[in-house]
């Protein structure tokens, strides 16, 4: 699903400034890691190479067995449209349009006909337990059925990864706790593979497969969350 091999990124400017230095790992489907360290430790730096929304000073980065860093521009554009989910610290909501809107906007841009974005995006909103809330405007949201609806539109171009940056940040632990509720309901029900950073790891470990310990730009130590599966399973 991902293979990152000697992964380096360097910052240029009078003193090159180094983000990530070597790193290598490998993420199989339906896994959600955890990419955890200190502030400067490279976290959101890996996971822009991995989105694709940035481009690495060295290494190769296979996501579904594409080299990606050998894509040109327009085809790093077409991947990440096509297979590439994003979720971030901000909701970035457009606050004119309704939660339903917000969905299926993607795939109204795309040419998709009305028939299918309509109903695609109304199943992303039950999915996340906003059903009844399609037709309410951000302002009339809490901030963590906000970030849900951002993971609804996250998923209509029903992406093989899906990278989350922060997600919990700016909300109340008690919407931090659905939404990363949420985010293992996708893993489990949907083989979603997930790609989440955070400063908080011990509110996010519970639910992770594995943890990435990043530090100075290189990995330190790769702890496997026995617990993760057995936690939730009685769940699902």
């Amino acid at each position: 699903m991902i293979k990152v091999e000697n992964l380096k990124k360097t910052y240029p400017g009078k003193v090159p400034t180094p983000a990530l230095k070597g790193i290598s790992f490998e993420v199989k489907e339906g896994e959600l890691i955890l990419i955890a360290g200190r502030s400067g430790a490279g976290k959101s730096t890996l996971l822009h190479q991995l989105g694709l929304l940035d481009t690495p000073t060295e290494g190769e980065i296979y996501l579904n067995d594409v080299d990606v860093t050998k894509l040109t521009d327009i085809e790093r554009t077409e991947f990440r449209l096509n297979s590439l989910g994003y979720v971030f610290q901000e909701f970035a909501l457009i606050l004119e349009l309704t939660a339903h809107e917000n969905v299926y906007l993607p795939e109204m841009a795309a040419g998709v006909s009305s028939e299918h974005y309509l109903k695609h995006a109304a199943q992303l909103l039950t999915l996340v337990g906003l059903g009844e809330r399609l037709n309410h405007y951000p302002s009339e949201l809490s901030g963590g059925e906000q970030q849900r609806v951002a993971i609804a539109r996250s998923l209509i171009n029903e992406p093989k990864i899906l990278f989350a940056d922060e997600p919990t940040a700016n909300l109340d632990s008690t919407s931090a706790k659905i939404v990363l509720e949420l985010l293992y309901k996708l893993k489990k029900e949907l083989n979603q593979t997930i790609i989440l950073v955070s400063h908080e790891p011990e509110e996010v470990r519970p639910y992770a497969d594995r943890t990435i310990w990043l530090s100075d730009g290189l990995i330190e130590k790769v702890e496997r969350n026995h617990s993760a599966s057995g936690k939730h399973r009685h769940k699902n």
